[in-house]
C-alpha cells in the first residue's frame, strides 16, 4: 500500500469518511460492512494490532463523550429482532461509536503509509494553499520536538523526585509553563536556523510526479470507491441476512 499515490490514497478515504458519517444514526446494521476496509488496509500495510489499538484507543473516549447523552435524551422505542425493545439513544449511541472507529482506522492507515513529505506535496498539487501546508507541516515536524522536550523536562523531574511514579499534581503548573517556554524557545532557535539555510517563506515538498504507477492508482481509487459507496445505497447485512433467511 505505500506503493500507491498519497492523492489517491486521499481519494479514498476521504470518500470512505464522507459516506461512513452520512449513514443515519439509527443504521447499525448497515455499518457492519464498512469495517472490511480498515481489516483489509491493516492487513495490505502490515500494521500491527497493538499499533492500530493504541491511535483509536486514544481519541475513542473523546467519542464516547459526545454520545453518552444520548441513552437520556433519545427516548424512542426500537424493536430488537422482536425480542425486545431499547431506546433509540441507546442505537444511535453505538452507531456513533462504530463511525468513530470506521473513520479513526481509515485515517490512521491513511498516515501510516503515506510520508508527510508526499503529502504536502499532494496537498499542494490539489491548489491547496501554501500557508496551510506550510503550517501542518512545520506542526507536524515540531510534534516531535515538543515530545524530546517533555522527554528530557520528565527526566530531570524523576533524577530531583526519585522513586516518585509519574508527575505529581502539584508541578503540573510550574511543569507546563516550564514546557510552554522551552517551546517557545526551541522553536525560535529552530525558525533561526531555516533562515541561516535560506528559509524564505517557500518550502519544496517531495516531488510524486511520475513515481508511481497511474493504473495501478486509478484501479485502487475506482474499485474502492465504487465498493465504498455501494454500501451506502445497499445494505449488504440485510442483504445477505434475507438470503439466509
Amino acid at each position: 500500500m505505500r506503493n500507491l499515490s498519497p492523492l489517491s490514497k486521499l481519494a479514498v478515504t476521504a470518500v470512505f469518511i464522507i459516506t461512513t458519517v452520512s449513514f443515519p444514526k439509527y443504521e447499525i446494521s448497515a455499518l457492519i460492512p464498512l469495517f472490511l476496509y480498515p481489516v483489509i488496509m491493516f492487513r495490505w500495510s502490515k500494521t500491527t494490532f497493538t499499533r492500530r489499538l493504541k491511535a483509536t484507543g486514544f481519541v475513542l473516549p473523546f467519542i464516547v463523550m459526545a454520545g453518552v447523552l444520548n441513552p437520556f435524551l433519545d427516548k424512542t422505542p426500537f424493536s430488537v429482532g422482536g425480542l425486545f425493545v431499547v431506546r433509540g439513544g441507546v442505537i444511535s449511541f453505538i452507531t456513533l461509536i462504530l463511525k468513530g472507529i470506521l473513520c479513526l482506522s481509515a485515517s490512521y492507515v491513511f498516515a501510516e503509509t503515506t510520508q508527510v513529505d508526499e503529502l504536502c506535496g499532494t496537498l499542494r498539487r490539489i491548489h491547496v494553499p501554501k500557508l496551510i501546508v506550510t503550517v501542518f507541516l512545520l506542526t507536524w515536524r515540531y510534534i516531535f520536538v515538543m515530545e524530546e522536550e517533555v522527554s528530557v523536562m520528565m527526566d530531570a523531574y524523576h533524577l530531583r523526585s526519585p522513586g516518585q511514579k509519574g508527575l505529581h499534581y502539584n508541578a503540573w503548573g510550574s511543569f507546563l509553563g516550564q514546557l510552554f517556554l522551552r517551546s517557545f524557545d526551541r522553536a525560535d532557535e529552530l525558525y533561526q536556523a531555516m533562515i541561516l539555510r535560506g528559509y524564505n517563506g517557500n518550502y519544496f515538498y517531495a516531488c510524486v510526479r511520475g513515481k508511481y504507477s497511474a493504473l495501478k492508482n486509478w484501479i485502487y481509487f475506482l474499485v474502492l470507491t465504487a465498493l465504498v459507496l455501494s454500501t451506502r445505497f445497499i445494505n449488504i447485512s440485510e442483504l445477505i441476512g434475507s438470503i439466509f433467511a
